[in-house]
């Protein structure tokens, strides 16, 4: 005991002199010939690999409705000019995931309705960016930057399934173009959901401080691995109360990909509503599994009817993977692909069965915010074409009032004839119109008994 006593003097000591010494004196790396542990050198090879993100988008004044109808602005010979714009900028940070394509991983949220996105490196140099695409259901975009021959340092991507309630992580951001910021603590809980922040969600929550401009920042491992995309904290008070969420690499990794191939995340759909197994329900169905998703609706022509999937069946797996939740059904169908097949493992009248599906689009409605920022806030879907006229259309089912498409004149019921000049009349032309569009888009429009052409630069 007397050893020990000695010891931590010496110990306080050495703290007493480095408390006293000048501001430039630097701590001990060693006591009793043992190194302090630090996460300096891990972070050396991070940091520069976590980049600040400016955006400037162009938002509109309030003013009258009529002005924004293109109808109104035609027969009164309104110019476009009219529409008030004023500069709005915001601040969030992003992740160097591909040093030689040159590809960030940040927030939705961050980049949203930006017309301009500028990224800054840790020495200080500011990259244009353009966006590759973003998909506002998990709150992931992907950015290229434009590198004009600057070497950029990337960040590895970690399993973040192999994440356990304990490990150590730390959250690194870039805000408000101050450089840097690093806080450390443990992953406190896994497979978040039902928090209304997002559609899909499967958050790993943290108590590293994930401060304000700290969106699209890196949470890692302390192999200096990305786990997890950082996006939202709890603050009931307006502050930081040590009770913050990111999004796992494991979703990031698969809506990154999809975007940086299509644009857009091609979610595919199973066709079925689903509840949480309660016990009392796994009563009723003579079952002891405590654990599962009961299925309780099939949709008519979907890939669950065609598996041979059934109303009380319970799905206990999705590709061997437990199912816990209702939500992981959403989370993981989500995630994969047109085409793709998902074997699940169900329980129908208490025996275990295997059954494969075959993902297939929803070529009902897309929201194409995706494709092209300037139609963000309109859902399109195909419908029967008009009377005296065989086939379907694109209609635009909803508009979200204040949004670009209601700006740009859309409106609920519009029928879209062409794209660029190209006749469209299904779901999957259009997108491929949109697409190609490089930006402009010239859109013939049936509205009532009218129609006309409206351009969107």
């Amino acid at each position: 005991t007397m050893k020990k006593f000695q010891r931590t003097l010496r110990l306080l000591a050495l703290t007493a002199v480095a408390v006293a010494a000048p501001a430039t004196a630097h701590l001990p790396v060693a006591v009793d010939g043992q190194q302090l542990p630090s996460l300096a050198p891990m972070l050396e090879n991070v940091t520069p690999a976590v980049v600040n993100i400016a955006t400037k988008s162009r938002v509109r004044i309030r003013e009258n409705p009529l002005f924004q109808d293109p109808f109104f602005r035609r027969f009164f010979d309104i110019p476009e000019q009219h529409r008030q714009q004023r500069p709005a900028q915001s601040l969030g940070s992003g992740v160097i995931v591909d040093a030689a394509r040159g590809y960030v991983l940040t927030n939705n949220h961050v980049i949203d309705k930006a017309d301009e996105i500028t990224v800054t490196l840790q020495s200080g140099r500011e990259l244009a960016a353009e966006l590759v695409g973003a998909d506002p259901e998990t709150d992931i975009a992907v950015l290229k930057v434009k590198t004009d021959g600057v070497k950029l340092m990337a960040l590895p991507l970690g399993d973040s399934t192999g994440l356990r309630v304990g490990d150590f992580v730390v959250a690194v951001g870039n805000p408000f173009g101050l450089g840097q910021t690093v806080t450390s603590g443990i992953v406190s809980a896994l497979g978040r959901t039902g928090l209304g922040i997002e559609g899909y969600e499967d958050f790993i929550q943290t108590d590293a401080s994930i401060n304000p401009g700290n969106s699209g920042g890196a949470l890692i491992n302390l192999r200096g691995e990305l786990v997890g995309i950082n996006t939202a904290i709890l603050a009931p008070s307006g502050g930081n109360i040590g009770i913050g969420f990111a999004i796992p690499t494991s979703m990031a990794r698969e809506v990154m990909n999809q975007l940086i191939r299509h644009g857009e995340v091609q979610r595919g759909k199973l066709g079925v509503s689903v509840q949480e197994l309660t016990p009392a329900l796994a009563e009723a169905f003579g079952i002891s599994a405590e654990e599962g998703a009961v299925i309780a609706q099939i949709a008519p022509d979907s890939a669950a009817e065609a598996a041979g999937l059934q109303v009380g069946d319970v799905i206990v797996a999705v590709d061997g993977q437990p199912v816990r939740r209702a939500s992981a059904i959403r989370n993981r169908i989500g995630l994969l692909r047109v085409g793709e097949k998902v074997q699940l493992t169900v329980l129908r009248n208490g025996q275990r069965k295997n059954i494969t599906a075959i993902i297939r689009e929803d070529s009902r409605q897309t929201a194409t915010a995706a494709l092209s920022p300037r139609l963000a806030g309109a859902e399109f879907g195909e419908v029967a074409a008009p009377d005296q006229e065989q086939g379907k259309r694109v209609a635009i089912l909803q508009v979200q009032p204040g949004s670009p498409a209601a700006a740009a004149g859309l409106r609920q019921g519009d029928l879209v004839l062409s794209v660029n000049r190209k006749p469209v009349t299904s779901l999957a032309e259009f997108r491929t119109a949109v697409r190609d569009s490089n930006g402009r888009l010239l859109l013939h429009i049936r509205r009532g008994s009218g129609a006309f052409f409206l351009l969107l630069q």
